[in-house]
């Protein structure tokens, strides 16, 4: 990561599994606006590994999906902060909450970003890369969500 980083976007999920891989999508779309000082990538699931660059950034930006239904299609922002514990149990992997990264970038490094989870809706999770109309939707409402939180640095 450049050293003059001021925000991570962080999109995960499995590309091979339809709608799941839209966080990936979003990563990589936001890399190709080569913006400087903004750095995004895009990963099968959350690591450990990433609470080191974590640490190091103003702004994060967790990008993934939520499995949607008929009443709820929307693109879902929360604003997201470190716990004062890192619980064990919260673990880390596709399915677990960004902030369990956050906390673990506290306790080791001595600081975690301002942050954001950014939850797109899903409805298709066969095998295939291809995206649903609902998620398609989503993908450009998250898009122009991050457009802008970055510009708000």
């Amino acid at each position: 990561m450049a050293q003059n980083t001021n925000c991570l976007v962080i999109g995960y999920g499995n590309t091979l599994r339809s709608d799941d891989g839209a966080g990936q999508q979003i990563a990589e779309t936001v890399a190709e606006w080569r913006l400087e000082r903004v750095e995004a990538i895009a990963v099968h699931q959350l690591t450990p590994e990433l609470a080191e660059p974590l640490s190091a950034v103003q702004l994060a930006i967790f990008v993934d999906v939520y499995v949607a239904n008929e009443s709820q299609t929307e693109v879902q922002v929360t604003e997201l902060t470190a716990s004062t514990v890192l619980d064990a149990a919260i673990g880390v992997g596709h399915t677990a909450d960004p902030r369990s990264l956050l906390t673990l970038a506290q306790q080791v490094y001595g600081r975690s970003p301002q942050s954001w989870w950014i939850l797109v809706p899903a409805v298709n999770f066969e095998f295939g890369e291809q995206l649903s109309s609902v998620t398609q939707q989503g993908v450009g409402v998250a898009i122009e969500r991050i457009k802008g939180l970055i510009q708000s640095l």
